[in-house]
């Protein structure tokens, strides 16, 4: 007797809060920095693999899988045999940039020694970081 399936975790959502969703879809610790590759510039499976945070091959089929399946993440063939394809942000994907740009603006001012740049910015000087607030005098 086959067993029931189980509900997976791009099917069941835990709310409705759009943050909770958001969460569930792109809130592991590979899926954004996927989305950071793309928005780089990176578009085959080989230059992910690059990346200096090493995400395992298991992993990045799975989250690209998952991507693609979500609608952010489109892959068109570019190569028969054997297959292999190129992967590109839809618009809907794009719209991350913002969400990325903050996100690596926040760790630049509260993560020491933390720099985001893509290759595409390498050399560019770094916006200023928050205010220090005055030490209190006593």
């Amino acid at each position: 007797m086959a067993r029931p399936t189980r509900p997976t975790r791009s099917t069941t959502r835990r709310s409705p809060c759009p943050v909770a969703c958001s969460l569930d879809l792109l809130g592991d610790r590979w899926t954004l920095l996927i989305i950071r590759d793309l928005l780089w510039g990176k578009t085959r499976y080989g230059e992910f693999l690059t990346s200096p945070e090493a995400i395992p091959t298991n992993i990045l089929a799975e989250r690209l899988a998952r991507l693609e399946t979500a609608g952010i993440v489109q892959r068109e063939p570019y190569q028969q045999n054997p297959p292999r394809h190129a992967y590109t942000l839809t618009p809907k994907g794009a719209e991350l940039k913002a969400v990325l740009t903050t996100l690596a603006t926040w760790g630049r001012r509260h993560l020491p020694d933390t720099a985001a740049k893509s290759p595409a910015t390498a050399g560019k000087p770094e916006p200023p970081a928050a205010p220090k607030k005055p030490a209190k005098r006593s």
